[in-house]
């Protein structure tokens, strides 16, 4: 086997070094089903095999939207890419209107679902479209199956063409158009080569603990999402089993059926883990919630590396056996580390969870970069809390005078698809501009300090960095989301959605008021005295003119599918103001 250069490089790769009967799994109607790797392979050549038959050229579009991750999902993706042909792969919970545009855009000339209701979008715009066919993971009325595919080819006889068709794919060439989510204006479509992704693969493997065959993954987040995608290589690379949980609201179960040893995250799924914990806590009473407590304030201490000393190890090796090994048996008792991506993690649940013995490491990137330019290792003390680790090997990080953080490597995209002008916008020779500021420590660990864009002045000439305020009041349980506001404005002031399910039960125990609406939470005075506290605690941190002066609560929760929130969980800014310009002008005493 040559060196892996190109993406369908890496199941052959794994076929040559470890063939294993558990490559990929995947869970239908109840029971775990397993694809061996050469059976992934086998089944990836059917694939390839008939798109051929079905005239697909180098450099045609096939989209792929699936609402769970699964095993059909890497089959398809290899299937086309040996072909020189490029995986679209679209966000399953974007609205019928985007997908129109994203497979327009691409001109996409075949589409894959998962399931129902992805297909019913699709239809909702197929006549509209360069799409011949649609064909579907799940059983569904009106639509081909998946297996017509595999069934069309099982005869070997163009085997020889689909091997010329994978000798001529060029490292350079473009593998994947990502369209990513944007928070204001259209898509834009990312387009990354082969080399942008199986270059990011293969160095961010050199910073993860995978022992080879036997290390078991859990995977959640959206393949379609260039994080979880890498790291899917990354774990064939590996010779890791791959597990899909059958969606977020499974991942304990699932756990503790496969008894993972890594999975990725973001911080939002962390913090949701964390309020569990917490909330379970709560419920204790006398020396059990003492010791509770306890276990956590001795967490949020965690330092690396036994740099607390032997009185703290004596108290934290307590705590481990009453409390930790708890919240470890919750997640399958072998997590030893999660990869975080996305968005900051709040330093002290890194603390926590690395005391706990589960540490978080943080990786920094975007869909522009492959995505991969720093991540933390426990070993060789390349962890640091606070920080994103330290550039990936072949990558280089330059941090702009206005203190603007530049990438210059192998992972830098393409470009964006057939649109050169924004391309140039972003590309300052071989460095790309990331929007993001940070700073790099003496010991050359990255640190983000805020997004360019999001920072604003106020009308005295202040400026506020409002993604430290979030994040700050972020940490609070009473709170879900927030976004901070006041450009060109007297004073900061924020939009808060009020943790519903948390306030709920306060309001219960508290205030004796059960079953509260989500209107009615966000109009209690009692909410509202309460979040205030939260907002003073925050505001003490800061400086006068950073602080928040006035907030409203929104009574409705921020999800993607309402339009507050990009797929990967980023604020739409500008559409959040939109939607609450009413309560921004009354914020700010206008009619």
């Amino acid at each position: 086997m040559q060196n892996v250069t190109r993406l369908f490089d890496f199941p052959y790769h794994q076929l040559e070094k470890y063939n294993l009967d558990k490559s990929l799994v995947t869970k239908y109607n109840g029971e775990w089903v397993t694809t061996s790797t050469q059976e992934y392979i086998n089944r990836a050549n059917e694939i390839s095999r008939a798109l051929l038959r079905m005239g697909v050229q180098k450099d045609d579009k096939i989209a792929v939207i699936s609402s769970t991750n699964r095993t059909e999902w890497n089959i398809t993706d290899i299937g086309i890419l040996q072909l020189g042909a490029q995986n679209i792969p679209i966000y399953p919970t974007i609205s019928a209107e985007e997908y129109e545009y994203v497979l327009n855009h691409s001109e996409s000339i075949y589409c894959f679902v998962s399931d129902v209701e992805v297909f019913e979008k699709v239809k909702k715009v197929i006549k509209t479209t360069h799409l011949k066919e649609v064909f579907s993971f799940d059983k569904i009325d009106g639509c081909r199956h998946y297996s017509e595919l595999l069934e069309l080819g099982k005869d070997d006889s163009n085997q020889s063409e689909v091997q010329k068709r994978m000798d001529a794919v060029l490292p350079s060439d473009l593998a994947t158009i990502i369209y990513t989510s944007g928070t204001t204006g259209k898509p834009k479509g990312v387009m990354l080569s082969h080399n942008n992704i199986t270059s990011n693969a293969i160095e961010s493997f050199k910073r993860v603990p995978i022992s080879g065959s036997g290390t078991r993954i859990l995977s959640f987040l959206p393949i379609c999402h260039v994080f979880e995608r890498v790291l899917i290589y990354l774990y064939q690379y590996g010779g890791c089993t791959i597990y899909y949980a059958e969606g977020l609201d499974k991942i304990g179960d699932n756990a503790k059926e496969i008894k993972p040893n890594l999975m990725s995250v973001v911080p939002r799924l962390v913090e949701k883990v964390f309020d569990k914990i917490v909330a379970k806590g709560a419920e204790l009473t006398g020396v059990k919630k003492k010791l509770f407590y306890w276990a956590i304030e001795i967490g949020e201490q965690w330092e690396p590396y036994k740099q607390n000393g032997w009185w703290y190890s004596f108290k934290l090796s307590i705590v481990d056996k009453l409390i930790f090994s708890k919240w470890r048996e919750a997640l399958g008792s072998e997590l030893s580390t999660m990869v975080s991506g996305s968005a900051a993690l709040q330093p002290r649940l890194a603390r926590v969870f690395g005391a706990a013995g589960m540490h978080v490491m943080e990786g920094y990137g975007l869909t522009e970069t492959s995505p991969v330019v720093s991540v933390g290792m426990y070993a060789n003390n390349m962890y640091k809390v606070g920080t994103v680790g330290k550039a990936i090997k072949d990558v280089e990080i330059k941090i702009a005078d206005d203190g603007e953080i530049l990438i210059k490597g192998p992972n830098v995209m393409m470009g964006y698809y057939k649109d050169p002008e924004r391309t140039n916008d972003v590309m300052t020779g071989d460095y790309f501009h990331t929007g993001d500021k940070g700073e790099v420590d003496s010991e050359g660990f990255l640190k983000i300090t805020g997004r360019k864009k999001e920072m604003f002045k106020t009308s005295g000439g202040k400026y506020v960095i409002p993604t430290l305020l979030e994040n700050e009041l972020k940490q609070s349980r009473f709170i879900e989301q927030v976004m901070v506001v006041g450009e060109g404005e007297k004073m900061p002031a924020a939009f808060i959605q009020p943790n519903f399910e948390f306030v709920s039960e306060w309001l219960a125990k508290k205030k004796n008021i059960s079953n509260a609406t989500e209107e009615e939470i966000a109009l209690s005075q009692d909410v509202i005295s309460r979040i205030q506290k939260e907002i003073d605690k925050c505001n003490a941190s800061f400086g006068k003119w950073e602080r928040i002066k006035v907030f409203r609560l929104t009574k409705d929760a921020w999800t993607p599918e309402a339009g507050h929130l990009t797929p990967t969980m980023k604020m739409k800014r500008s559409v959040i103001k939109e939607m609450y310009l009413h309560l921004y002008n009354d914020m700010y005493g206008r009619s």
